[in-house]
């Protein structure tokens, strides 16, 4: 690998897996990242075995375990709070790892940005790229602030909005599937151990993970809609209007939501880009090429077991060539597709009003999960 030179662009789970495992290799990485803070933001995160695993695998397990919140199984309730069932979770990453791992959503980046610097790779912040040439062998890259540099590969990783993959000739767009999503940080409840899912009353789905020994992220599911008719101002205010029709839990959980810049308001989105997921010298990863709603909690999972493939792909093949780009595709389609069809298809159930088989869809895909990508 001596010699070989990577521009990671986008600083998010995938671009910063892809960075430590290159760097391991001893590959010369550049990572850019457009925003100046490196998007340490957001309130939670849901982590399945499997994305544990590729966590492990670069390092940081020990550090995501001490100030993560681990846990095996998942209830469902009614919307007053009566447990109906609790079920166990199979361990995708394996027996040696929790089923599901709750975390604050900054606490994981930070740790990601810490294991890229110490891996030794160029960072740059507030920074964007523009691909101005490719050959054969590589690709010319300009930045922003005026600067350009001559890349062996270009790995975007640069989000549902990628600018790249627009920029290289792949017109896939996200698309909205009808959902909405409000998040929020919260005080951990007592006697709040695992994730609790209830279904109906105002919302789709009211939900709760705990996400370290204090603190927790609330959640609620509902019909997607404009944003513009609600006022960032008043988001502390809505969800805890939404959230008054759940008790148990939700009764501390609604007390604290009181700061609406904690709360956080997304649509669902599905996509997945198909016949390959690179055009010349730039490879698509993560959120870049396909992205789910969040109803299988596998979204993250994807966007690091792609830079897991890709990196073992680089590091045990000398030649990077149209070869082992299809390759890369060839192995993470047909387990992407699983996970995209599968998320969408738990919501479709519910935007439908229909009781779909969700345990039966789950016995389906998990098992696949725990096998390797």
């Amino acid at each position: 690998m001596e010699g070989k030179r990577v521009l990671v662009i986008g600083g998010g789970t995938s671009g910063n897996v892809m960075a430590v495992l290159l760097r391991r290799a001893g590959i010369d990485v550049d990572l850019v990242e457009v925003r100046p803070d490196w998007n340490v933001r957001g309130s939670g995160i849901t982590l399945q075995g499997n994305a544990l695993r590729v966590l492990r695998e670069i390092g940081v397990w020990d550090e995501v375990r001490e100030h993560g919140f681990g846990f095996d199984s998942l209830g469902l309730t009614t919307p007053d709070g009566t447990v109906l069932h609790v079920g166990e979770v199979l361990r995708t990453g394996g027996d040696d790892l929790p089923a599901t791992l709750g975390m604050q959503r900054p606490v994981l980046q930070r740790i990601l940005v810490d294991a890229v610097r110490a891996s030794g790779a160029n960072v740059r912040l507030g920074t964007t790229a523009e691909i101005l040439t490719e050959d054969d062998t590589s690709a010319t890259v300009r930045f922003s602030d005026g600067t350009e540099g001559r890349y062996d590969l270009v790995v975007a990783a640069d989000g549902l909005h990628s600018a790249t993959r627009a920029a290289i000739g792949i017109d896939v767009k996200p698309e909205p599937t009808g959902m909405a999503i409000w998040r929020v940080p919260a005080p951990r409840p007592a006697g709040v151990e695992r994730s609790d899912l209830a279904h109906g009353g105002p919302c789709y789905i009211a939900g709760y993970t705990p996400t370290s020994e204090d603190t927790i992220y609330a959640y609620l599911v509902e019909p997607s809609r404009d944003r513009a008719t609600i006022p960032p101002e008043s988001y502390a205010q809505e969800m805890r209007r939404l959230a008054e029709g759940y008790g148990g839990a939700w009764d501390e959980i609604r007390d604290s939501i009181t700061d609406p810049a904690q709360v956080n308001y997304t649509w669902f989105d599905r996509m997945l880009v198909e016949g390959s997921w690179h055009r010349g010298r730039v490879v698509l990863v993560g959120d870049a090429a396909h992205c789910c709603p969040p109803t299988l909690a596998q979204g993250a999972a994807m966007a690091m077991e792609d830079a897991w493939v890709l990196s073992q792909l680089l590091t045990s093949e000398s030649a990077w060539d149209e070869e082992l780009f299809t390759r890369y595709y060839e192995r993470r389609i047909e387990r992407v597709r699983m996970v995209v069809e599968a998320s969408v298809q738990v919501g479709q159930w519910q935007l439908d009003g229909v009781p779909g088989d969700v345990p039966g869809l789950m016995d389906a895909t998990m098992p696949v999960l725990k096998e390797l990508p």
